[in-house]
């Protein structure tokens, strides 16, 4: 499954560069660093409306072996409703939703729900149901999407934050900081009119890549940022991006450390992009957590190893819990359909197992 459609011209934007313990008790603002050990995959089941299915306790038996402890949920809400009436609900969908969440509980896996696709936006294109209104300018689709978050918080009020949170929305994109909060801070009464002490994620601003510091104010709030960098090494060949050098550079070019552009992309570069944006957050006491990161299946597979564990050492220099994009998929670890992986069979996947030991190293 393809990871989503990128809003045009993110990839050049995302190319050029930007610039522990479980969750403690609900009562207690959220300090930096407190996520550390959250560390995990994202599970698609509910991400895709025209093709999604019920949640496979596999999945879980799989991350508790291996030792992850966090399965982020990106959720589309036409899953259990529709974009010609905000206001309906399927509730035989909502009770498929209930169960990941017991799984989550059972297997002793923090369940993250995101709202992928909320009412007024999602970064996916999706050509044949275009978003007429906009959740960032438009009163309507915002009042819909507190409706359908206020559904949850009713639905999971008291279940521990050490095992639930909330994650807004996915990935907000470049627009002026008081248009996001005002829909950040919208949603996050809503669920705590409901549910006062829910832990609730909240994705950076410009596509997670910064923190929206206006919301330094509020307790048991975590901003989520994104490990998708350097963009031309993460993205090769994906499809539904606009940047045209993921097509044309050859991929015998990306390697690690990758030099493009009369730039070097190493290590310290990852720092620069991926930590230093999110100083001032982490100054003001705030905590980060990495809710997606990964590489598509046409990098080189080396090239894809060498990156991925520099990265989680930087992101291991902060503390930082991570979820990888995704557990099975053409950034995961189980069916990736690369071409230079020898993959071992395992319990039906094909798993790779050298990406999996690099993930293992660094929990």
């Amino acid at each position: 499954m393809e990871r989503r459609s990128f809003i045009k011209n993110v990839g050049m934007l995302s190319a050029a560069g930007l610039a522990g313990s479980l969750p403690l008790p609900a009562a207690t603002k959220p300090r930096g660093n407190t996520f550390s050990e959250l560390k995990g995959f994202n599970l698609l089941n509910k991400f895709n409306p025209h093709n999604q299915s019920q949640f496979a306790e596999i999945d879980f038996e799989i991350m508790a072996e291996w030792g992850f402890n966090f399965a982020r949920i990106p959720l589309s809400y036409w899953c259990w409703s529709s974009e010609s009436d905000w206001y309906s609900v399927d509730e035989k969908i909502l009770k498929e939703i209930d169960r990941v969440v017991e799984l989550g509980r059972q297997y002793r896996i923090h369940i993250n729900l995101n709202f992928h696709r909320a009412p007024g936006y999602c970064i996916n294109r999706d050509d044949s149901q275009p978003q007429p209104t906009n959740l960032f300018e438009d009163e309507a689709p915002l009042k819909a999407c507190e409706f359908h978050w206020k559904r949850f918080a009713e639905r999971y009020r008291g279940q521990s934050n050490k095992y639930l949170s909330f994650n807004l929305i996915n990935e907000a994109p470049c627009i002026e900081e008081s248009k996001y909060d005002r829909v950040a801070r919208r949603l996050i009464a809503a669920i705590r009119g409901i549910d006062d002490e829910r832990l609730i994620f909240v994705d950076g601003i410009c596509v997670g890549a910064q923190p929206l510091m206006s919301l330094a104010d509020l307790p048991n709030i975590v901003q989520s940022g994104r490990g998708y960098q350097p963009f031309l090494l993460t993205h090769l060949r994906a499809t539904w991006s606009d940047w045209k050098p993921l097509q044309e550079v050859p991929a015998e070019q990306v390697q690690w450390p990758l030099i493009y552009d009369g730039k070097t992309h190493d290590k310290d570069y990852l720092r620069g992009v991926s930590v230093k944006p999110w100083q001032p957050w982490l100054d003001a006491g705030g905590s980060v957590h990495i809710g997606e990161m990964g590489c598509h299946n046409c990098t080189p597979h080396a090239t894809v190893l060498a990156w991925m564990n520099d990265l989680l050492d930087v992101f291991g220099e902060q503390r930082w819990g991570w979820s990888l994009w995704n557990l099975s998929g053409s950034f995961g670890v189980l069916n990736s359909a690369r071409k230079d992986v020898k993959y071992e069979n395992w319990k039906g996947f094909r798993l790779d197992r050298q990406l999996l030991e690099v993930l293992k190293q660094h929990l």
